[in-house]
């Protein structure tokens, strides 16, 4: 069948079958004629919105799932986040225009996870893609090092059937890629001093040029991440920087090395006093595993990463991870949906649930 140039496969005689239901059967379920039913499966017919959904509900499946529309076998024109393996597994998402890439190779460890991929890079940066292109329409990008932004990606999922692929960056990396339209969404953890608000600063800075919108998505706790006990008895910056500890940084740019500087500054510390400090990590995660072989004494992260690799913390700040929006993408189908998530009882209660973090202030309307 095709629809609009696009050519969609209907999926009816394998649920059918397995709900053991004959043409006739379903045909009355439905309130069709036999005719009817065997002409959508032979493909001949496209229902209109109500039987298609009497029959989603019948068969116990989504209408998404009975017809599918089959993207072109390759695309072109695609940005890659970074280089991809030599699979050329990719996720897949569309910012306006422009294809976007997402290589599956960096597995995150731990736990080791594939995932299954969207399409295939093929020579000269084509795409073999594997899912129709309405869904890879409604998918959305979202860059950002908060934890937490993947059990936003889940309660999308489970309320609208919206797909959300979140990857690790940093403020900086987050706010640049969506100010390039590499992203629809940016997720911030900018420390605030004085009056200043450090995530509106921050994107005033990066992206002077963009419409924007600011919504706080969570509150948690940042610091350092020490051995189990903390033998060496670390509680302030200043422990760090006795030369005592092994310390592991975060890269340039990322909010919570600006928050060590800081901290750093206002004790009148110089960053040569702490052994490590150009010695760089580029995620919570591996700054993690690096106390727990004990190859590390201390590193940034937050208290839910410490928690996860068995290991204490040590408090530093508090701080509201921002997710950062361009004006042009609010009438975005996902973005919508997250929009509307960000409102809702489920995330707070998410959130609440997590060690480190407060909802008090998700959903509401930074700037825009």
């Amino acid at each position: 069948m095709t629809s609009g140039g696009e050519t969609i496969r209907c999926t009816i005689k394998e649920y059918r079958r397995r709900k053991g239901l004959s043409q006739d059967e379903l045909a009355h379920l439905i309130g069709v004629r036999r005719q009817a039913v065997y002409d959508m499966e032979a493909g001949r017919y496209l229902p209109n919105t109500a039987v298609a959904l009497r029959l989603a509900r019948t068969l116990g499946c989504t209408v998404e799932m009975l017809f599918i529309e089959d993207a072109p076998a390759e695309l072109g024109n695609i940005h890659l986040l970074s280089e991809a393996g030599a699979a050329g597994r990719l996720s897949l998402a569309q910012v306006r225009e422009k294809l976007i890439g997402i290589p599956l190779h960096d597995a995150q460890i731990p736990p080791f996870k594939l995932n299954a991929a969207d399409g295939f890079l093929l020579a000269d940066k084509k795409i073999d893609c594997q899912i129709p292109r309405a869904q890879l329409a409604k998918t959305i990008l979202m860059l950002g090092c908060d934890p937490a932004l993947s059990v936003l990606n889940g309660l999308m999922a489970r309320v609208a059937g919206i797909r959300a692929h979140t990857v690790f960056a940093s403020s900086r990396q987050a706010l640049l890629s969506v100010n390039k339209g590499y992203a629809h969404v940016a997720g911030t953890h900018y420390h605030s001093f004085g009056s200043t608000d450090g995530n509106i600063e921050a994107v005033r800075t990066l992206s002077p040029d963009m419409g924007y919108l600011i919504i706080a998505f969570s509150v948690q706790e940042e610091g350092l991440m020490v051995a189990p006990e903390n033998p060496l008895g670390i509680r302030t910056v200043e422990d760090i920087a006795t030369g005592r500890a092994r310390f592991v940084n975060r890269e340039e740019g990322a909010a919570l090395r600006k928050l060590l500087d800081t901290q750093l500054s206002r004790h009148g510390l110089p960053s040569s006093t702490v052994r490590g400090y150009t010695e760089e990590v580029h995620s919570h995660s591996e700054g993690a595993m690096r106390v727990a072989s004990d190859t590390a004494d201390a590193a940034l992260g937050l208290r839910i990463v410490a928690e996860s690799f068995g290991l204490d913390f040590v408090s530093l700040a508090v701080t509201r991870c921002d997710l950062v929006i361009p004006s042009d993408l609010r009438d975005h189908p996902g973005i919508t949906v997250l929009l509307d998530v960000l409102q809702s009882s489920g995330i707070r209660k998410e959130l609440g649930s997590l060690p480190g973090y407060d909802p008090s202030d998700t959903g509401k309307m930074i700037f825009g």
